[in-house]
């Protein structure tokens, strides 16, 4: 019966509870849009920020000896600790083309370093061979690159801040470079990292033969405090500084999952507004069959099963503005990241320079549409108990005494 009274030519679907219906399925699409963008920001964060950095770093400030630190990453007892690296790092200046930009100047090991950080893949080799091979050789970030106005091969000028005090006044370090990689991972570090070897930066910073510290990659990204204890034992006999990936990050990925929860409740009140909408529709239809409401209840049709017929119904209209809105949602997430990068060629508009990404990211999960439909029928399924409560309150005898 329900489904003869919503496809019914005299149709029951009054322009009121076609508007309702339109704002359920706006309200779901748009919490469906909003939630897949805020999974998308979750997703690079963990997936391509804290791929590309390393998850906890041990700074020394006497350094590590060679011994030390191969020790240190041959060591496979640390918990949460899957590998190891040494590095040396500091400020600079690249100089090329007329241009100077502040940098983060890294020495690696390339062997080792390819373990603690997924950089490796975002290089154009997809390897740290060319560095292995160049004396000084540098890889750079492809915005940084693209700054200055460099590509493999070019040559590169390196100032250090620090340098020999002569009779003529204080002269920066510096030493020529040669380009022989250029990474791109679409994060931060793509305008501001470049990576020189271990032994290059050790002549570069004169650190003797030592190194800064050592990186490490987790087993688990969010058991960081038995790693940050366990490698603070190793180096027990030095001061040392371990710093984890939740010093520096965990703000912001602690503020995504506030900003889903806080979204998702906030947007769930304009699912609810437009749930509550149906219920003017609903009354509309109920005024419009309360003869056959009538006629049903002297054939002997009892209160409930006259509320059932009207909560079906609801729950009919519900339906289809649950599953249109999340089709339509989950359509319009997956084409923005395509819309955005094509408005940002066509106006020159660079919208995601403040954050941690160059992109706009979009992860529809499928839990997250199971929890809006969800939120979104049971909102609904309230709305129809009033209108359907109505329904039984109609007395036959008043509603037929004038037909």
């Amino acid at each position: 019966m329900a489904l003869r009274y919503l496809f019914a030519r005299r149709s029951a679907l009054s322009y009121v509870s076609r508007l309702a219906l339109l704002g359920l399925i706006l309200s779901v699409a748009v919490l469906v849009i909003v939630l897949s963008i805020v999974n998308g920001f979750e997703r690079e964060l963990r997936d391509r920020v804290l791929g590309v950095l390393p998850h906890i770093s041990a700074q020394v400030p006497a350094g590590l000896q060679t011994s030390q630190w191969q020790n240190l990453v041959t060591d496979q007892s640390l918990p949460g600790i899957t590998a190891l690296a040494p590095y040396i790092s500091g400020t600079a200046l690249l100089a090329a083309n007329h241009k100077i930009q502040g940098i983060n100047l890294t020495g690696i090991d390339p062997d080792t370093y390819s373990k603690v950080t997924d950089i490796v893949k975002y290089t154009s080799s997809h390897g740290f061979a060319a560095l292995d091979e160049t004396a000084y050789g540098i890889v750079l970030g492809a915005r940084l690159a693209a700054t200055l106005g460099l590509q493999i091969g070019d040559p590169v000028l390196v100032v250090l801040p620090v340098g020999a005090v002569t009779p003529a006044g204080a002269l920066p370090r510096q030493r020529r470079f040669l380009v022989v990689d250029i990474f791109n991972s679409q994060s931060q570090l793509d305008g501001q990292l470049a990576l020189i070897t271990l032994d290059s930066a050790q002549k570069m910073f004169r650190t003797g033969g030592r190194v800064h510290g050592v990186q490490g990659r987790l087993d688990d990204l969010f058991l960081t405090q038995e790693a940050q204890t366990g490698l603070q034992d190793a180096l027990a006999g030095s001061r040392v500084r371990v710093r984890t990936w939740m010093d520096t990050h965990g703000n912001l990925y602690q503020g995504i999952a506030v900003q889903k929860m806080t979204m998702f409740v906030l947007l769930s009140f304009l699912v609810a507004v437009a749930a509550f909408n149906l219920v003017s529709g609903l009354m509309m239809i109920v005024e419009q069959r309360r003869n056959d409401v009538a006629v049903l209840r002297t054939l002997g049709a009892d209160s409930r099963m006259v509320m059932a017929l009207f909560c079906t119904l609801g729950l009919l209209l519900a339906l289809s503005g649950i599953v249109f809105g999340v089709l339509v949602g989950v359509a319009v997430a997956l084409g923005l990241p395509g819309f955005y990068t094509q408005a940002t060629q066509w106006f020159g508009l660079d919208l995601m320079s403040q954050y941690f990404i160059a992109y706009l990211p979009v992860d529809v999960r499928i839990e997250d549409l199971l929890q809006v439909a969800l939120a979104a029928f049971v909102l609904t399924l309230l709305a129809t108990l009033y209108p359907a409560w109505r329904a039984t309150r109609l007395l036959p005898s008043r509603v037929l005494a004038h037909e």
